[in-house]
């Protein structure tokens, strides 16, 4: 008898909730065969088999929470009886661990080839979704209990994932007092969720000799914030709180800790796309017949990018704690608005493929970004991201930088208008805004300056 266990869904992700389950007891199960299906705050993904035989009995429910480690199922292996398994020994809960070129004519181009993460309990967040250091490998201990007050130190349920004491925090929720429904009694991300959806516990009864010192009533006119956070405030229909889903919640946590991590400053140019716009025409339909997806302008924008890069490598880096990495390979971020939220997907090693290749890429990406059918590794180990506003209708704007990267390039949207020429005639051209935003720590406006006007330089060449 084999027992699968929750795996490691990305870097700092501590458990999942299981969406479904594909195989139920009794059914073959052969090597690779997906047994359910799993939701982090990173990445949906199926979990495959590493076992031949049938399938056994299922440990945790279709719609729970489970930590990384903690068992899932069981597999009766080929040859193997049900009832002779590992269980012959008294199961021990794991300890928890410490804290701890050929550019435009479609050839390959000459240049060689990587929720939500909680910041840790002691220590600012760290700073980016693809980075361990300073970060506590699992669960972490929030207080745990002295043999004074009744508890057994080694009690499993005091000890927190980081997305618990994370959202705990943000709704003023006292771990200590709740009961877990996970191994052990430990408090999940769904236990908390619930706990928020419950709304306000019930104030405890004052003492008759402490009724004096209550506070009196809020004034009708107090200020509307004031009112709004009282537990009452939702009762009169003015607003609804509205649950946030655990992508949105990596979103935001990421966007947040970039802000407040990153000095950021942003540059624009104004680029003439004229050239590419009449390529990207001239080729269209022939490329959509022959390689069976659209052609956009993000390809030959995100190949200029890659090409850039290889001559200012400062830009293609990531912070790794305190050092700053540059790569060798480009591994392009490319930040996808699906449905569940953004979400930043990766060209791994994207300087070695041809404008064909970028558009496959792309397509791929972005389609199972929308569907939710992204693998851990897609998502893991961007060293640069290129955005595309463009797409709706945007003409200007100032990415954010997604760390733990350095730097985030915008391509907008491609417009028609008169513009005078160096002869000082005046044309109608397709003009395009190109935003970069970089943090100001890796780099000065120098470099930023000369990557944009080489890119600039790359767009406006092609004829």
């Amino acid at each position: 008898m084999a027992t699968v266990t929750m795996p490691q869904l990305g870097e700092s992700v501590t458990e999942g909730t299981i969406v479904q389950w594909l195989k139920q007891p009794g059914e073959a199960v052969h090597i690779d065969d997906p047994l359910c299906e799993i939701e982090t705050e990173k990445v949906t993904a199926e979990l495959p088999s590493e076992y031949e035989g049938t399938m056994g009995e299922i440990l945790v429910p279709q719609g729970d929470v489970a930590e990384v480690g903690a068992p899932l199922c069981e597999v009766v292996e080929a040859g193997a009886t049900a009832g002779a398994s590992h269980r012959a020994e008294p199961e021990r809960e794991p300890e928890p661990e410490p804290a701890a070129a050929g550019l435009w004519r479609g050839g390959p181009m000459a240049i060689p080839p990587d929720e939500e993460d909680a910041p840790p309990a002691t220590a600012p967040g760290r700073s980016g979704p693809a980075l361990k250091a300073n970060r506590p490998a699992a669960p972490v201990a929030l207080s745990p209990a002295a043999p004074a007050n009744g508890r057994n130190p080694e009690d499993r349920s005091r000890f927190y994932s980081p997305a618990v004491m994370r959202l705990a925090a943000e709704h003023g929720i006292e771990l200590a007092a709740m009961a877990g429904t996970g191994i052990g009694g430990r408090v999940t991300r769904k236990d908390v969720e619930a706990r928020i959806a419950a709304g306000p516990a019930p104030a405890a009864a004052v003492p008759p000799a402490r009724r004096e010192t209550a506070p009196a009533p809020q004034p009708a006119g107090m200020p509307v914030a004031a009112r709004a956070s009282s537990p009452a405030a939702g009762q009169g229909g003015r607003y609804e709180v509205t649950p946030l889903s655990a992508t949105r919640r990596t979103i935001a946590e990421n966007l947040r800790r970039s802000n407040l991590e990153a000095p950021q400053a942003w540059t624009m140019v104004e680029v003439d796309v004229t050239g590419l716009v009449r390529v990207r025409e001239r080729e269209r339909a022939r490329f959509e017949r022959e390689e069976g997806v659209p052609l956009t302008l993000l390809p030959y924008f995100t190949a200029a990018v890659c090409e850039t890069l290889r001559e200012f490598p400062m830009l293609n880096a990531r912070w790794e704690g305190d050092e700053l990495r540059r790569y060798h390979s480009l591994d392009i971020g490319l930040a996808v608005a699906a449905e569940s939220g953004l979400v930043v997907p990766v060209i791994h090693d994207a300087g070695d493929l041809n404008i064909a290749g970028l558009a496959r890429r792309i397509a791929d990406l972005a389609e199972r970004a929308h569907t939710r059918r992204l693998r851990v590794e897609d998502i893991e180990g961007g060293t640069f991201t290129v955005n595309n506003t463009g797409a709706f209708g945007s003409i200007a704007s100032k990415p954010i930088v997604n760390p733990p990267q350095v730097g985030i390039v915008t391509m907008e949207r491609a417009v028609k208008r008169a513009v005078v020429r160096d002869d000082d005639s005046i044309a109608v051209r397709w003009m395009m805004n190109v935003c970069l935003s970089f943090d100001h720590r890796a780099l000065d406006g120098l470099e930023a300056g000369g990557f944009l006007a080489a890119l600039k330089g790359r767009l406006e060449a092609l004829a």
